[in-house]
């Protein structure tokens, strides 16, 4: 019996070999497969509830557009550069939804510096990185002509709005408001014995930049204390 063989096209990239923006635009649209690898990272090495929870809305966000992708079967208007449907863009869902998240937790939950014009600034910065990379992806799916311009801003109002819901129920309501039903599961989900025995945390319930500037100073005070000893 003959094989039949197929090429896996996780990053098969169509570009103009001609233009540098083109090339620019196709390593730019294959920058989303770097964020699973960074949701991993994080999650195991920060067992931060917040992380866990963004991380398990991309995936819900994910997929609800492969579900609305085989719903609607609007084709891509280059069939040749890819397959399935084309409505809504997962790049641009992805990471519209992956920007709004975030800038939420950034605008909400996390404080990058006790003074509050450094703190400003830094949040503007990363705000507005976030938001030219997610652009950028967006705008890198319709100048490739993997998909039409509706169905890219289509998939960035989708991301926008799931982020938007997701991040109001899982993280704002249960933290502003801890008595409420989701507050209370919130509280259940980080006091278990599952959960204490992983270490799950929420560093942001206690320190407004989730203990970073703690921890640094318990690791310089045991390393000062490390010098002396060995000095001694």
């Amino acid at each position: 019996m003959e094989r039949q063989l197929a090429s896996l096209d996780l990053t098969h990239v169509i570009y103009d070999t001609d233009s540098y923006l083109s090339f620019v635009l196709a390593l730019l649209t294959l920058t989303p497969i770097l964020l699973m690898a960074s949701y991993t990272s994080l999650a195991v090495f920060t067992r931060e509830l917040s992380v866990l929870i963004m991380w398990a809305g991309q995936l819900l966000c994910e997929a609800s557009n492969g579900l609305l992708k085989d719903l609607l079967k609007q084709p891509r208007p280059n069939a040749e550069l890819g397959d399935g449907y084309g409505f809504p863009s997962s790049h641009s869902q992805y990471m519209a939804y992956f920007a709004t998240f975030l800038i939420f937790h950034i605008s909400f939950r996390h404080r990058f510096a006790a003074n509050a014009l450094v703190d400003l600034s830094l949040r503007l910065l990363v705000v507005l990185g976030l938001v030219a990379w997610a652009g950028g992806v967006a705008y890198s799916r319709y100048a490739l002509g993997y998909h039409t311009a509706p169905q890219v801003l289509w998939g960035i109002g989708i991301g926008i709005a799931f982020g938007t819901v997701f991040y109001t129920l899982a993280e704002l309501i249960p933290t502003r408001c801890p008595k409420s039903i989701l507050g209370r599961i919130r509280t259940w989900i980080l006091t278990n014995d599952v959960s204490t025995w992983f270490r799950i945390r929420d560093g942001w319930l206690v320190w407004d930049d989730a203990g970073h500037e703690v921890e640094w100073w318990e690791w310089r005070r045991a390393l000062d204390g490390q010098s002396r000893t060995k000095s001694e």
